[in-house]
C-alpha cells in the first residue's frame, strides 16, 4: 500500500532502527517513545488492524504476536513489559497498518490513558 508509512518502512524506504527481522515481520524502535524500551512489532503485510489480520491471516497474526516475544527476550525485560495495539479511532490507532507496541524498562502503570 503506497500511502501507509508502516508498508513503506518494510520495504526499506525509510530507515529506522530495527529491532528484530525475519521475513514476515518487522520491528523498530518507536520515534516517540512512552518508555524506556519503546518497539513497534508490524507484519510487512499490510493489514489496517488486528482484527483484519486474524481474520484474513491468522497464521500471520500467531508469527507477530511471537515476535513480540522474542523482541522482550532480545530487549532483556525479564522484570515485565506491555505489549498493546490499537484499533480504529476510538481505540486510539493513529496509523492503519496493524502494530504491536512493546513497552518496558520502567513500572506502567494502569489504566494506561
Amino acid at each position: 500500500m503506497s500511502d501507509c508509512l508502516f508498508c513503506t518502512i518494510a520495504a526499506g524506504e525509510i530507515s529506522v532502527d530495527v529491532v528484530y527481522e525475519d521475513d514476515k515481520v518487522l520491528a523498530f524502535r518507536d520515534i516517540d517513545p512512552q518508555a524506556p524500551t519503546h518497539v513497534l512489532v508490524i507484519p510487512r503485510e499490510h493489514f489496517d488492524n488486528v482484527s483484519e489480520m486474524t481474520r484474513d491471516n491468522p497464521l500471520l497474526a500467531a508469527e507477530v504476536l511471537a515476535a513480540t516475544t522474542e523482541v522482550a527476550q532480545l530487549e532483556t525485560l525479564e522484570r515485565g513489559y506491555r505489549v498493546v495495539t490499537n484499533v480504529g479511532t476510538d481505540g486510539g490507532q493513529s496509523v492503519r497498518h496493524v502494530h504491536f507496541h512493546v513497552l518496558g524498562g520502567r513500572g506502567l502503570t494502569w489504566p494506561p490513558g
